[in-house]
C-alpha cells in the first residue's frame, strides 16, 4: 500500500475509507483506453433539467437523476474489463461485484459540484486518465464550518471511496484545466441490488 500521508503532505488526515494509488494503469494501457473511450456514444450529462459541460456514458446500470431510479444499460464492454479487474483488486472486491461503470469526458472548464454518490451505490472506484485534477473533500463541523482536504488525482491513478469518505464526506472537482477522462466503477448496496 502506498504511504498516502507521504503523497499528500505529512500530518494531513485523509478521510477514513479513502485509498489512493498512482499508476494503476500503464501509459500504454491509458492510450488504448482513451482510444476506445473516444469512440463511445458520450452524451451531455443531464441532471434534473440541467445539462452539464461533461459528457458521459454508463454501462451495466444507469442512474436517472430526473426519475431517481436505476435503469439497465448495455453490458460493461470488453475493453473495460481488464481495468475493472485491476480496480477490483485495488478495492479488495471481486470484479463481478462491480456492476456499474461510468465513463466521463471532462472538457476544459468542466466541473462536478459538491455531492455524495447516490445511496443505491456502495463502493466507488475512480480512475483518472490524461490529466490530473484536484479531488476535493469536505464535511460539516459542529461549529457550522467545514473540514476540507484536497487530493491530486494524477493521470493513471485510482482512488477508492468507502466508509466515511463515501458516507460522511462530500466530494467535488473544480473546473479542470485540461481535457480529462475518468472511469468510475461502483458496487451496489446489498439492499439496492435490482
Amino acid at each position: 500500500m502506498i504511504d498516502q500521508l507521504g503523497l499528500f503532505g505529512a500530518g494531513e488526515d485523509l478521510p477514513e475509507g479513502f485509498r489512493y494509488q498512482p499508476e494503476l494503469v500503464t501509459r500504454t494501457e491509458e492510450t488504448a483506453l482513451v482510444e476506445e473511450i473516444r469512440a463511445l456514444p458520450l452524451r451531455e450529462f443531464q441532471f434534473r433539467g440541467y445539462v452539464g459541460k461533461r459528457r458521459v456514458v454508463s454501462f451495466g446500470w444507469r442512474y436517472d437523476f430526473s426519475e431517481r431510479t436505476l435503469h439497465q444499460a448495455n453490458d460493461i464492454p470488453a475493453f473495460l474489463r481488464p481495468v475493472r479487474e485491476k480496480a477490483a483488486r485495488f478495492a479488495d472486491i471481486a470484479p463481478g461485484d462491480i456492476v456499474h461503470a461510468l465513463v466521463t469526458e471532462y472538457d476544459v472548464g468542466s466541473a462536478i459540484g459538491w455531492h455524495r454518490d447516490k445511496d443505491v451505490f456502495d463502493k466507488v472506484i475512480g480512475i483518472s486518465l490524461v490529466s490530473a485534477c484536484p479531488f476535493r473533500f469536505r464535511r460539516a463541523r459542529d461549529d457550522g464550518g467545514w473540514d476540507r482536504i484536497t487530493v491530486t488525482a494524477a493521470p493513471r491513478s485510482v482512488y477508492l471511496l468507502a466508509g466515511a469518505s463515501r458516507e460522511v464526506w462530500e466530494h467535488s472537482i473544480p473546473p479542470v484545466e485540461a481535457l480529462r477522462y475518468s472511469i468510475t466503477f461502483r458496487t451496489f448496496r446489498a439492499s439496492s441490488i435490482p
